[in-house]
């Protein structure tokens, strides 16, 4: 995809794009990003996340909720096994195969998109891979635990090294930055560099800011509004705002389920900035969206 060159804007009133990555690198998959955004539909094998808790928690049920989600457009799936909302507690290790496994393992046979694992421990990585997924979604940029860096490396697949500001169980108490930009963008090009550094290549990699997570109204506004800056580090960008509260914050919706426009508002002045993957939960709504933008911007 693109971003906005503002030196030619301001020159010539026009919005000129740039080409900034064709393709995202996840083990057997190449992800095209020379078209409009690629969209992760989400699938939560959780009885507590924050949108969606239970609804998928039966394994037929999420394998289901995946295909559904791949033929109303969804380009990767994202399966996760432990909630990450604010002030969520972890589960355990065991815990968290038993969910994930069996329907990563079907999905990766019955679809014919990248699955990617949501997780922030290694052995679980470690086994998802092994059951077929090909991105590995990790909200600690590899930080929460040592070895998943080196698992990575050795499952050679996709990465996605998000900024969090503390862990889900303490994340929204009163974050504090002095340049909130700047200070995710240094931490993404260190855990770059550390991705990197054990042969992880930079077109496998995907950065995302981690809108709210260790995040206040303002510091994820912020975010939207220059999410162009994030192509710096040369990475596939990836966002995920879909349902979050501060987009109920914003609208006056306490009800996760009624932040969709809101949710689309943001993934299309996320397209206008070039990001390259919306992590969403209603891909159909996402799908007519980034198509109209895609023709915008393309006309």
């Amino acid at each position: 995809m693109s971003l906005l060159n503002r030196k030619n804007r301001s020159k010539k009133g026009i919005i000129e794009m740039i080409d900034t990555s064709v393709c995202w690198k996840c083990a057997g998959f190449k992800i095209n990003l020379t078209d409009k955004p690629a969209i992760m539909g989400i699938v939560n094998v959780t009885p507590d996340s924050f949108s969606d808790g239970g609804l998928h928690y039966d394994h037929e049920k999420a394998i289901a909720h995946g295909i559904s989600l791949v033929k109303d457009g969804a380009n990767i799936l994202d399966v996760g096994g432990e909630s990450t909302r604010p002030r969520s507690e972890p589960v355990s290790l065991e815990e968290e195969l038993k969910r994930v496994i069996p329907v990563i393992k079907e999905l990766s046979k019955k679809v014919d998109v990248p699955v990617s694992i949501d997780t922030c421990k290694a052995g679980v990585a470690k086994e998802a891979i092994k059951a077929g997924a090909s991105i590995v979604n990790d909200i600690s940029a590899g930080m929460f635990d040592p070895q998943m860096l080196p698992v990575v490396a050795r499952g050679n697949v996709g990465l996605v090294l998000m900024h969090i500001k503390g862990t889900p169980k303490n994340m929204q108490k009163n974050p504090i930055y002095q340049s909130v930009l700047s200070e995710i963008i240094l931490l993404l090009e260190q855990r770059v560099q550390a991705a990197e550094a054990i042969g992880i290549k930079r077109k496998c990699i995907a950065i995302d800011p981690g809108i709210g997570f260790g995040k206040n109204l303002g510091h994820n506004l912020k975010i939207i509004k220059h999410l162009d800056l994030f192509h710096s580090l040369g990475c596939t960008v990836l966002i995920g705002p879909s349902r979050k509260r501060f987009i109920g914050q914003v609208l006056g919706q306490n009800d996760p389920l009624k932040r969709v426009t809101g949710t689309q508002a943001i993934l299309s002045m996320a397209a206008i900035a070039g990001v390259q993957v919306m992590r969403v939960h209603d891909v159909v709504e996402a799908e007519e969206t980034l198509t109209m933008i895609h023709a915008i911007i393309k006309a």
